[in-house]
């Protein structure tokens, strides 16, 4: 029977790729039981790495099974990095609203939208998703791993699949972006699968 995994998020798009990876090496991912029910820890850490081990280290305090945390996001050079940790809240830190405001804008064209009224006039477009994974039992980190996916950013939004950036992040090799591409060939691009499949030997490891 395949080991479970409990993973501290809901967002189905996350819950897709470590299940695809999972798979692969034999393990099962469920989100952790009561969620929901759980007060969220503080996102404060200057790199996903600090903050996926804050997010392991505190919900795995809330089952007796191994837990995996991630934080992932953008990186843009021509940004410096950003938007980086503050991936998800990229548009509501800086305060941004459209030129036609809609009430009924998502988060995530919100965000692509603050994202293209940055790189106006760059040409510079080189970017990365980057996903930062931890494991943890009983409040002690356990492993961490990364993976990151090289990509560059669009001036407008292609495709209708994914989530959050994923309609501007192009992939060069393939000239599709994220939304573009199948579920099939993102579960074997992403940057969550990519970690996850890094942290595979050392879970193998722990529960040999």
């Amino acid at each position: 029977m395949p080991a479970t995994l409990y993973a501290a998020t809901t967002n189905p798009g996350k819950l897709r790729d470590f299940s695809v990876a999972a798979a692969e090496g034999g393990f099962t991912v469920a989100p952790l039981p009561d969620l929901d029910a759980i007060s969220a820890p503080a996102e404060n850490e200057l790199t996903f790495a600090a903050n996926a081990r804050v997010k392991a280290q505190y919900y795995s305090r809330f089952t007796p099974g191994l837990v995996i945390a991630d934080d992932s996001g953008l990186e843009v050079d021509a940004l410096g990095g950003e938007p980086g940790v503050r991936s998800a809240r990229f548009a509501e830190d800086a305060g941004y609203e459209p030129r036609n405001p809609d009430p009924f804008l998502s988060v995530d064209t919100r965000n692509n939208l603050y994202l293209l009224s940055r790189l106006r006039g760059i040409t510079l477009r080189t970017a990365r998703y980057r996903c930062a994974l931890a494991a943890a039992r009983d409040g002690v980190v356990l492993l961490t791993a990364e993976g990151i996916v090289d990509g560059e950013i669009l001036n407008a939004p292609r495709g209708i699949g994914g989530f959050g950036y994923d309609p501007l992040f192009l992939l060069p090799h393939l000239r599709l972006t994220m939304a573009e591409i199948s579920l099939d060939q993102k579960h074997v691009i992403s940057h969550r699968g990519r970690a996850f499949r890094a942290l595979l030997p050392g879970l193998k490891e722990l529960i040999s």
